[in-house]
């Protein structure tokens, strides 16, 4: 049946029912017309499925900006196949992402699951990721749009910028990504902009998106955001998520019996549904679900997994400690032994394994590695790891106290928003702890609610109130109580809630240790070792949806954990487990800092190849690190506004003295610049051509990176390619430069003619400057 025919078949109210979701990732299916129930899931990272805590085990590849990194579009077209393939052993129809706003801020909280802050390189990866996805018939969705750069009142902030700086730098990316890959789906933002919910910004959606792009796909909101009814149905909203409930459905149809929507409106939403499901295979012919794919720790993924993250980690200073040899390591800090993979939010998914970087590096060097905890990194506590509790349960109740449902758990947390839980009275939550011999743990609950808790034959209980009802609050940063018990091994831990908002946990740990002993404790391994690798970074409550950062400092005492090993180590190696920019204090004291993001869940096996040398670290930079907080632009709104003033200056484009440039990265060989030249087409620089040499004892790659230094205007990189060579081998390096970053916007684009042509390492590093209008 086509798309005007089964339009045609469905009265009103059933047209307007497929508008909304049926359930928090799942849409309507219509049997009449051949229509079967779309699947979404969040899938920047991984493809979760509907569960939001402890559903399918999935694969946790590492970060956007960790895969960015390796400013490589075959490996995130690589990365989108993998995507795809998670996503169809689900029977998912639709992943949601990627992301592709702009790190505006190095404060942002989101920007771990976001690739850079330049448009082009943000905008040349997620194409590549998208085609990857689509090629295998799975609908990707780019998102947020559009200027949803900061997290702080994300749902009700006006994002207020002049015409340029939306056309040239914050629309641009979804403008190359629609003209290059043509993605099915695309998610409007919680925010507004100058004014206007953008779920309902006829003018950036049917003007802009629609009209002068020719987007043909689908314009679903962000979970929530949809603001109104006829304002979002007549300004280009097809899809108001999630459901059931919300702002459409029978509202909807009210307003089109009242002539507010016409109910033509009505079915150009349904028919770009319709091509939505097509394209998928859930309208018409239905698509057969592969059955043979690999598994989520399968050899293949894990070898995958593994590349990806220890090829885009980034040496940011070597002294020539880097790549390690045959010497005695101590490895130091919390992160080395609880290794963070991702980040918080939406993006979380269940890994069937996160490889600790302690794991990974001991798995190489045996017993010439010893192991030191470090300070503590968190200000709440996290549920507990694999191997702390055992014979893990959770049960479900009514008002009666009847059981709803009973299931066996890896660990000990649960949404009760959103999956199996929802919808109980109470719930219960225990686990067995795993000891040796009696020992005093830090016990305990995360989440809102009425909690009672018995451990060790005695009982607790306390009221941890949700007062706002925040869903970010209830979900990314729940309260919690604590209190310190003598247990003994066999001892069951039992804690029952009512009133569950939305997450809820346990917490189970030993008794943490003041910094001084810690600090004490590390600076004793780093004297006997050759070598101390000090692992150290921030954890989902930086990292995370929902919230920003107010600081750019490590959390806790890490940073003078670091200069107490520095001063007693013979040699010391920073190894900085974080997606984002962080001070350095402590970076003059040191010999070498590897940036290893938030790899994934193959973390410490590719830690431990980036810093042996099996695979060469060879990322370079996508954010500029400033040097002190006072370097990162405001992101809290005043009044409900927060005010792009920089304009078109974000990054590097208005950076003056950073503490690493964009594009900076060292990799493990020396590289050489020869000859270049560019070819100027129409008055534009169309590509560049540069004689580049490696000229260390090291196969390595190369990122060419072609910037243009206008006149009047800032800095842009315009193209950039990647090199593999052996030790002494020369290539030219053919650089296509993009036209659609080498324009202004006035009323209109205008050709940006004149300036300099940078070829470079990044911006630090600049090799080669030809004039722009020369050949």
């Amino acid at each position: 049946m086509d798309i005007e025919k089964a339009i045609a078949r469905l009265d009103l109210p059933r047209k307007v029912r497929l508008l909304t979701g049926s359930a928090l990732f799942a849409l309507h299916d219509e049997p009449e017309i051949g229509l079967a129930s779309l699947k979404l899931s969040d899938g920047p990272t991984g493809v979760r499925g509907a569960e939001l805590r402890g559903g399918t085990i999935a694969c946790v590849l590492p970060n956007a900006t960790l895969l960015a990194q390796h400013w490589d579009t075959a490996l995130a077209r690589e990365v989108g196949e993998v995507l795809a393939d998670e996503a169809a052993a689900q029977q998912v129809h639709v992943v949601l992402g990627p992301t592709i706003n702009l790190h505006r801020t190095a404060l942002g909280g989101r920007l771990f699951e976001a690739y850079s802050e330049d448009p082009l390189l943000t905008a040349a990866i997620a194409a590549a990721y998208v085609r990857g996805l689509q090629d295998k018939g799975i609908a990707a969705t780019p998102k947020h749009y559009v200027a949803n750069e900061s997290e702080t009142e994300r749902r009700t902030a006006s994002m207020v910028l002049d015409e340029k700086t939306l056309r040239e730098i914050y629309l641009l990316p979804f403008e190359i990504v629609v003209e290059d890959s043509s993605p099915w789906a695309i998610m409007a933002a919680y925010n507004n902009v100058n004014g206007v919910p953008a779920t309902e910004h006829a003018e950036l959606v049917e003007g802009v998106l629609r009209g002068e792009w020719g987007f043909d796909g689908l314009l679903m909101s962000d979970w929530f955001a949809t603001k109104s009814t006829a304002a979002s149905a007549n300004g280009g909203l097809d899809l108001a998520m999630p459901g059931p409930g919300g702002p459409w459905e029978d509202k909807l149809v009210a307003a089109v019996e009242a002539g507010e929507v016409a109910e033509s409106t009505i079915d150009d939403h349904v028919a770009r549904l319709l091509l939505l499901a097509s394209r998928t295979g859930a309208f018409g012919e239905q698509r057969a679900w592969p059955r043979d794919l690999p598994a989520p720790d399968s050899t293949l993924r894990r070898e995958q997994l593994r590349r990806f993250a220890a090829g885009g980690m980034t040496v940011l200073k070597n002294s020539g400690v880097l790549p390690l040899r045959d010497d005695s390591v101590a490895l130091i800090g919390r992160h080395a032994i609880d290794t963070v993979a991702q980040g918080g939010g939406s993006a979380g998914v269940r890994p069937p394994h996160v490889i600790s970087i302690a794991d990974g590096l001991t798995s190489r060097l045996g017993n010439a590695v010893s192991v030191v905890d470090g300070v503590e990194v968190r200000l709440r506590y996290a549920a507990p790891g694999a191997g702390v509790l055992t014979a893990v349960r959770a049960t479900t109740f009514d008002a009666d106290g009847e059981v709803l449902a009973t299931r066996d758990m890896e660990i000990a947390e649960l949404a009760a928003y959103g999956g199996w839980a929802q919808g109980a009275t109470s719930i219960e939550v225990s686990g067995e702890v795993v000891l040796d011999e009696p020992t005093r743990m830090l016990i305990g609950v995360r989440g809102f609610g009425e909690w009672t808790v018995e451990v060790g034959g005695k009982q607790h209980a306390t009221l941890l109130a949700w007062a706002d009802g925040i869903v970010e609050e209830a979900l990314l940063k729940p309260p919690h109580w604590t209190a310190e018990v003598l247990l003994s091994p066999g001892d069951r831990i039992t804690a029952r809630v009512r009133g569950a908002s939305a997450l809820v946990g346990l917490i189970t740990q030993p008794v943490p240790r003041s910094p001084a002993d810690a600090i004490g404790a590390a600076v004793r391994a780093a004297r006997e070792a050759d070598v101390a690798v000090v692992v150290v970074g921030l954890t989902e409550e930086q990292e995370t949806e929902g919230f920003d950062k107010t600081t750019l400092a490590l959390p806790g005492e890490q940073d003078a954990l670091v200069a107490a090993v520095a001063a007693a180590a013979r040699r010391t190696v920073v190894v900085v487990n974080a997606a984002t920019p962080v001070l350095m204090p402590w970076l003059d004291q040191v010999d070498a800092v590897l940036w290893a993001g938030l790899p994934g869940q193959e973390a410490g096996d590719a830690v431990a190849a980036a810093l042996l040398g099996d695979v060469e670290p060879a990322g370079r930079l996508v954010t500029t690190f400033p040097r002190a907080d006072a370097d990162a632009l405001n992101l809290v709104p005043s009044d409900g506004e927060l005010v792009y003033s920089e304009g078109t200056a974000i990054g590097y484009r208005g950076a003056t003295d950073p503490l690493f440039w964009f594009g900076h990265g060292l990799g493990y060989t020396t590289w050489e610049y020869g000859t270049a030249q560019l070819s100027v087409v129409d008055g534009l620089v169309g590509s560049v051509s540069a004689e580049v040499m490696n000229t260390g004892d090291r196969t390595g790659r190369e990122v060419v990176q072609v910037y243009l230094r206008p006149r009047d205007e800032p800095v842009r990189l315009i193209g950039f390619a990647v090199a593999d060579l052996a030790p002494g081998e020369t290539a030219r390096v053919e650089v296509p430069c993009d036209p659609r970053v080498q324009r202004v916007w006035q009323d209109g684009w205008h050709p940006l003619t004149g300036g300099e042509v940078l070829i470079a390492r990044g911006l630090g590093d600049v090799r080669v400057t030809l004039p722009a209008d020369q050949e």
